[in-house]
């Protein structure tokens, strides 16, 4: 059984949505990447926009720019590959029918599910750390609200020591 972390490699972000490729997908379930994307276009109707989309050229570069894709130098340059979202990749095991497609894609789901807690869980820290940031912000207004005030008052202080104890000059009564 291949690692999560092979797994999670093959995972890439297009368009705010989590993917795989129809190569790698091809490589994790042991078939041709040809017999997969045949075995999708023979059931093209279980595989809508948000399933399954083609990699625009730009898209395609920048997965290329990211990492090393060796197995792909043989791949036609007109002939970008699919991305499978999460659900694509669940309707794949339908299709492939084959017991390591159906192994493969429980092992695929189940990462895609962790995936999807860690981000939220992310998500909710990063709420948390922006509310502390604000709280600390107003804190730092408030709290230079207060130096100023106790400045201020050490100044008037200073000030008042200094006009009691400076020498008064002029007429002088002796008693």
């Amino acid at each position: 059984m291949i690692e999560n972390n092979i797994i999670q490699q093959k995972i890439h972000e297009v368009r705010g949505e989590m993917v795989m490729l129809d190569f790698d997908l091809a490589f994790l379930y042991e078939v041709d990447t040809k017999t997969l994307n045949q075995a999708v276009k023979r059931n093209i109707d279980r595989f809508p926009e948000d399933f399954m989309f083609r990699l625009n050229q730009k898209e395609w570069e920048s997965i290329m720019s990211q990492n090393a894709i060796e197995s792909q130098s043989k791949r036609k340059n007109t002939l970008l590959p699919f991305a499978f979202t999460e659900h694509g990749v669940a309707m794949i095991s339908g299709v492939l029918k084959s017991e390591k497609a159906v192994k493969m894609n429980i092992s695929i789901i189940r990462l895609f599910i962790e995936m999807k807690r860690v981000l939220l869980k992310n998500a909710s820290i990063k709420g948390q750390l922006q509310e502390m940031r604000e709280r600390i912000g107003e804190h730092d207004i408030q709290l230079n609200k207060i130096y100023d005030t106790i400045e201020h008052l050490l100044n008037l202080s200073i000030a008042k020591v200094k006009w009691e104890e400076r020498i008064k000059i002029g007429f002088k009564e002796n008693l």
